[in-house]
Formats: C-alpha cells, sequence, structure tokens
C-alpha cells in the first residue's frame, strides 16, 4: 500500500473511564483542536468520537467514549454500550481517574472488563495540579495495587509537558501499520454532528437541573452557500416536557436567544465561515425511552 511505511505506527487509543474524568477535556488538549465538547456536568459525551493525532512517524487514533455510569433509560444504556464496543477494535486503552477521589464501583467494573480483555492499557491520573505529590504517589499505589498498567502518568491537561509524557508512552507500545486518515484530518465527525454538539454544549452550560440531560439535538436541514460564506441551520431541540421547553426558550424568548448566539458564534469560529442559525423548541415525551427518536439523533447501537 501507498500509505504504509517502514517504521510507520499507528493504531486506535480508546479513551475510557467513569463520567466526568476529564477525558474530553484530554482530547482537545492533546489535539490542540475541539473535538469533543466539555462541561462540568456529567455524561456530557454522548457518542464515541474519533479524534486523530498526524506525525512524521505516526498517527494515533483517539476515540472519546461516554463515562460509564448507572443508567435507568434507553439512552443510558446505549452511551454505556458505545464505550465497551470501542475495546473490539482498540489497540491501546488509556484509563481515565481522578486525582482527587476515591476509586468508586464504576472503576471497579472497568478494571474487571480490562483483566478480560487484556488489552495493553496505560493509567492516567487526572487533575493532578489538585493535589500535593504525597496523595499522587499515594494513588500511583493504590492503583498498582488493583492492575498492572503498561504505565501510570498523573496529567493535568493545562500543562503540556504531563501530555507530552503521554505521547512517548503511547508511541512504545503502538503497533506498526497504516495511516488511517489524512494527513490534515484531525476528526472523523461530520460537520452535522459538530453542529449539534455545539448547540447541545450552549445548552448544558446555559441550563441547570433536569434540563441538560433531557435535551437532545437534531439538525433539521444545512444550507451552504459558498459564494456568499454562509451556512444556513434549522435545528430542533428535544425535550421531554413541557416544563423544560418553557426553560429553554425562557422569559421573552430569552434563553432560546442566548443559545442560539452562542452557539452562532462558536460554530462561525469553528467553521471559519458566517452562521445563520434558527433553533425550535419540541418536546417528545419519553425520548430518551425511544428507539425511533434515538436513532434519528445518531444514539443508537448500530451507529456505534
Amino acid at each position: 500500500m501507498d500509505n504504509q511505511k517502514k517504521d510507520f505506527k499507528s493504531g486506535f487509543v480508546s479513551l475510557l473511564g467513569r463520567t466526568n474524568v476529564g477525558k474530553s477535556t484530554f482530547l482537545n488538549a492533546i489535539l490542540n483542536k475541539k473535538v469533543s465538547i466539555v462541561t462540568p456536568k456529567i455524561q456530557t459525551t454522548r457518542n464515541q468520537i474519533r479524534g486523530i493525532l498526524n506525525d512524521t512517524n505516526k498517527q494515533i487514533i483517539f476515540v472519546d467514549t461516554p463515562g460509564i455510569h448507572k443508567s435507568e433509560h434507553e439512552l443510558g444504556k446505549n452511551m454505556n454500550s458505545s464505550s465497551l464496543q470501542s475495546l473490539k477494535s482498540s489497540d491501546i486503552i488509556l484509563f481515565f481517574a481522578p486525582l482527587n477521589e476515591h476509586i468508586g464501583e464504576s472503576d471497579n467494573f472497568l478494571l474487571k472488563i480490562l483483566k478480560e480483555k487484556k488489552i495493553p492499557t496505560i493509567l492516567l491520573l487526572t487533575k493532578s495540579d489538585l493535589v500535593n505529590n504525597k496523595i499522587i504517589l499515594e494513588k500511583i499505589s493504590e492503583w498498582k495495587n488493583r492492575y498492572e498498567f503498561n504505565e501510570i502518568i498523573p496529567i493535568s491537561s493545562d500543562h503540556k509537558e504531563s501530555l507530552q509524557k503521554v505521547i512517548v508512552a503511547l508511541e512504545k507500545i503502538l503497533p506498526e501499520g497504516v495511516k488511517y486518515y489524512p494527513d490534515d484530518t484531525y476528526s472523523d465527525q461530520p460537520e452535522k454532528f459538530l453542529i449539534r454538539e455545539i448547540i447541545r454544549e450552549k445548552i448544558i452550560m446555559l441550563t441547570k437541573e433536569e434540563v441538560p440531560y433531557s435535551v437532545g439535538v437534531m439538525v433539521e436541514s444545512q444550507e451552504d452557500l459558498p459564494e456568499e460564506n454562509t451556512i444556513i441551520i434549522s435545528a430542533s431541540i428535544i425535550v421531554e416536557r413541557k416544563s423544560q421547553k418553557i426553560i429553554l426558550v425562557g422569559k421573552n424568548g430569552n434563553m432560546i436567544k442566548k443559545i442560539t448566539y452562542q452557539s452562532r458564534k462558536e460554530l462561525s469560529n469553528l467553521l471559519n465561515t458566517k452562521i445563520i442559525l434558527n433553533l425550535f423548541v419540541k418536546v417528545e415525551e419519553k425520548w430518551r425511552n425511544k428507539s425511533s427518536v434515538l436513532k434519528k439523533l445518531g444514539y443508537n447501537k448500530e451507529s456505534y
């Protein structure tokens, strides 16, 4: 093959861990690109998201996955399934765990799976900037007693030096392979996926309580006008109750205006074009348990 190079390394690296441990933050930081939305709230990532790191002698395909959590509806089950499905094609696993929290039930559940899969695994202890060296050493010792990792690396996504250590550790165990994506590709997600996720990110950041977890976004139409350097987008925000629609619309439409403005501004920067964005809020009762709606929103198991 033309893209086969001697001594060229490539592989798929799954980012695995419980919810809200810093996987998406890590992915954006290590690529220096925004490919996965990030919020302080749990269960933000709902799909597998691939980010590609290109270098002269390697190509690393990172697969960001939803955080493992106790699910109470079909959407949550699909998210967990997405995370575990990613292991089937993984060459290496990056297992994420925060330094400032106890090892929990979800961590132990994932460790049990790792013992069955026997895939090379590097433990990344996140949020190293929030704890002292004594705690870091204690955590490393605690994790060593639970599983034989290839390496254990404390990281902070704000510190480039720790991220570089991860790249070096991955390169040691990456297999020789082909270049799966062109050099200028940093994500394989379609543009509609990015649009949908940016809108959802703004909703999560601007609303509270149960609303962020009951929201889905569907891009209804997208019209590209290259001669005018403009994209016209119409998207529906799906909620489960009328009360949630009222919150999203806001008094005198103020909330939906904020969501539209912030989404349009970020999409314009990311896509380097003028954005005309029209958002509509629709009520679909118990949509998170409806397979037909999940499929339309891209959360069906067949898409994993």
